[in-house]
């Protein structure tokens, strides 16, 4: 019993110091913001743009067609291959084609001999007819059937040639230069006239647009075209509409969209592009009065006291590289101070 006051006075002093070493949490003071670099967020007008897809083509089509029918015997050219307009790229043969010229042959001759013969009648009569032997009648008679020979050989002569030609347009040409996109027909098929046998692009490159009537009334050629530049290898960021057809396709209105340096060797490729719809009203800010941590954008608003806050805000690319829009999050007249460095 008689250790219970030294136990009691060796609690109390461990319970004295225990408190002696005691801290306060120290409240950390508001960070003032610099009067240097704020900005007040203000609205301002901007392109009411629209994304709408497009395809990279060109200007027109060319469609390589059979003149007359018969066995495709030859096609020289493959998906991918250049041409030049005119060149020989096929060749379409008909055996009856080569008989029926074979007999035009047979009729021009049969005609010649006819005419030669009354030729050499006409010239004998004519001397009988100076001499007095023959009347005037006779010698009539002679020369319209000379006439007459002479104008069945001369359509002898136009019966062969068409015929000729005709077995000549078996030749498939290429009616424009450009690329090949389509050659599919194989050689031994049997074609008709007027069958495609291969396609072929035609005119400059273009992005084909297609949008509803109701946005498309605000188009008109000149107008600039936000083109996405990793669809176009970063080549080509901005184009001008050139047309605007005027046909109506299932309540889908066309435009064409030129720039300078389109890829032309996927022909068919699908491009995004934004287009100018309008005007509205937006929060527009630099992007260095906006940062981003771990996926979250923050804006540093500065209070009416001076000091500094970051707020939670929801953005979109701005009308140029080095501005964002803000959806949400600011209000016009908010006083914003520079951001520094995200994660």
């Amino acid at each position: 019993m008689a250790s219970w006051p030294y136990l009691i006075g060796a609690l109390g002093a461990a319970f004295l110091l225990g408190a002696c070493g005691e801290t306060k949490p120290t409240v950390a003071a508001a960070q003032v913001a610099p009067a240097a670099g704020r900005l007040t967020v203000k609205a301002q007008t901007v392109a009411d743009l629209k994304p709408v897809p497009g395809t990279l083509t060109t200007r027109d089509m060319a469609e390589a067609r059979a003149r007359i029918s018969g066995v495709l015997v030859s096609l020289a050219v493959r998906e991918g291959d250049m041409v030049r307009q005119g060149q020989v790229i096929g060749r379409v043969k008909d055996d009856r084609l080569a008989l029926q010229t074979g007999a035009f042959d047979a009729q021009v001759s049969a005609a010649a001999a006819e005419a030669a013969r009354a030729q050499a009648d006409l010239t004998r009569t004519r001397d009988l007819f100076s001499n007095g032997v023959y009347a005037q009648a006779r010698l009539d008679q002679v020369e319209a059937q000379a006439r007459a020979a002479s104008a069945n050989l001369a359509a002898a002569r136009a019966q062969r040639s068409a015929s000729a030609e005709l077995g000549a347009q078996g030749a498939i040409l290429a009616p424009a230069a450009g690329r090949v996109l389509v050659a599919d027909v194989p050689v031994g098929s049997v074609v008709m006239p007027g069958q495609t046998v291969a396609r072929v692009t035609a005119g400059p490159m273009v992005v084909r647009l297609e949008l509803p009537e109701g946005q498309a009334r605000a188009l008109k050629p000149g107008d600039l075209v936000q083109l996405a530049a990793e669809d176009l290898r970063g080549v080509a960021t901005q184009g001008v509409i050139t047309q605007v057809y005027p046909a109506v396709t299932s309540g889908q209105v066309t435009a064409d969209v030129t720039a300078t340096g389109l890829p032309q060797d996927l022909i068919g490729q699908r491009v995004r592009a934004q287009i100018r719809i309008g005007e509205r009203r937006a929060l527009i800010v630099p992007r260095a009065y906006v940062v981003t941590r771990f996926g979250v954008d923050y804006a540093r608003l500065v209070r009416a006291d001076g000091t500094v806050s970051e707020t939670p805000i929801q953005t979109t690319a701005g009308p140029t590289a080095a501005t964002v829009e803000v959806l949400s999050g600011l209000r016009a007249g908010d006083v914003l101070t520079p951001a520094g460095t995200g994660k």
